[in-house]
């Protein structure tokens, strides 16, 4: 997989989360998927992440792509849930497989998920 068609399975994503495409969401993730969030960390059905498009709201709007291999990309994003009046700048770290989404771990900021994805990319490769 190259690191295009990963960040075309990432921009499929954004748009089903945004358009709240339950079908189209359901078709961009594994099974199951890799998340965070405030409940913990640790896979999710493909079902459990379409539940999640829908309870959160949340509409994820992408600024820069940073590719760190061909398969994990960082996206600095601007997210807003429906009770807030403004957006939150976070950074999500994406792993793609297949030309879906494997993992989509949140970060509050660029500079982390740089870190951390830096950091899962050296421990990947020693295994």
């Amino acid at each position: 997989m190259s690191a295009e068609e990963s960040e075309a399975a990432i921009a499929r994503w954004h748009d089903a989360v945004n358009r709240k495409d339950l079908a189209a969401a359901l078709g961009t993730v594994t099974n199951p998927i890799v998340i965070n969030g405030p409940k913990g960390a640790g896979p999710i059905t493909d079902e459990g992440f379409v539940e999640w498009v829908t309870r959160s709201g949340i509409t994820l709007h992408p600024r820069s792509f940073h590719p760190i291999t061909q398969r994990v990309i960082v996206v600095e994003q601007d997210a807003r849930w429906p009770e807030d009046s403004s957006s939150t700048r976070l950074a999500t770290l994406f792993r793609a497989s297949g030309g879906r989404v494997s993992a989509a771990l949140r970060f509050p900021a660029l500079r982390p998920a740089l870190e951390f994805a830096y950091l899962y990319t050296e421990l990947a490769a020693t295994e």
